[in-house]
């Protein structure tokens, strides 16, 4: 079954013939993910097309596979923040160095994803656990867009392990606070959060992990685990 479900996404009938791109000046790749989240958010990844984001966005469908070839991609591009570029993202934050990344990081990221009140965030863990294509979609999104650019700025030999730490640590703090709404820890001010959980996010990071020097194969960095991380 194409993940790019329905037969309406191929039926372009006259009136999606007649959008296409905005007046110059408007965000048409933003519209469309701002049309892509409330789709996900009121009808779930299955129920939700591309047709049927394209006339919430009011263009024409093959402008949303311009932008994002299926309709996973465009489920995992729904959960960055309009006006956030990962990449951009990534680069600013490290910057200052390793030292001290695991706070910095956490303090955006909660920032970040903390703005709409958890919304997205609840849409990318309903559509993770609803079906694998869709956690397959976000976790390489991830992967590519973020850790794989951290990796290589960590001591080796343990970069993947040292990412996935990080990113098992990162994910269950927005399940608390935005999913599940865990107190204190949901209504916690961002600073003590990251004040509480930064240090191990750092000690993930660039620390002695305890078992690096009997790490299995799996663990360590190689062809393999780098093709992992860009997804």
């Amino acid at each position: 079954m194409s993940i790019d479900a329905g037969a309406d996404d191929d039926a372009v009938g006259p009136a999606a013939r007649r959008r296409g791109r905005r007046p110059a000046g408007e965000d048409t790749r933003g519209a469309i993910l701002a049309a892509a989240r409330d789709e996900f958010a009121e009808r779930g990844f299955d129920g939700a097309s591309i047709r049927s984001v394209a006339r919430r966005a009011d263009v024409d469908p093959g402008l949303v596979r311009h932008y994002f070839r299926t309709k996973s991609d465009l489920f995992a591009a729904g959960i960055v923040p309009h006006g956030v570029d990962p990449a951009v993202l990534v680069a600013r934050l490290a910057a200052g160095g390793v030292d001290g990344l695991g706070e910095r990081l956490l303090t955006a990221v909660l920032g970040i994803w903390g703005q709409d009140g958890g919304v997205a965030l609840r849409v990318a863990f309903a559509g993770m656990t609803s079906g694998e294509v869709q956690a397959d979609a976000l976790s390489g999104y991830v992967g590519r867009q973020v850790f794989a650019r951290v990796a290589p700025l960590l001591p080796p030999p343990d970069q993947q392990l040292r990412v996935s730490l990080v990113a098992s640590q990162v994910a269950g703090v927005l399940l608390a606070r935005h999913v599940l709404r865990l107190e204190p820890l949901a209504s916690m001010p961002v600073e003590e959060v990251v004040a509480l959980v930064g240090p191990t996010l750092d000690r993930y990071l660039t620390g002695p992990l305890g078992t690096s020097s009997a790490a299995p194969a799996r663990h360590r960095d190689g062809p393999g685990d780098q093709r992992h991380l860009e997804g």
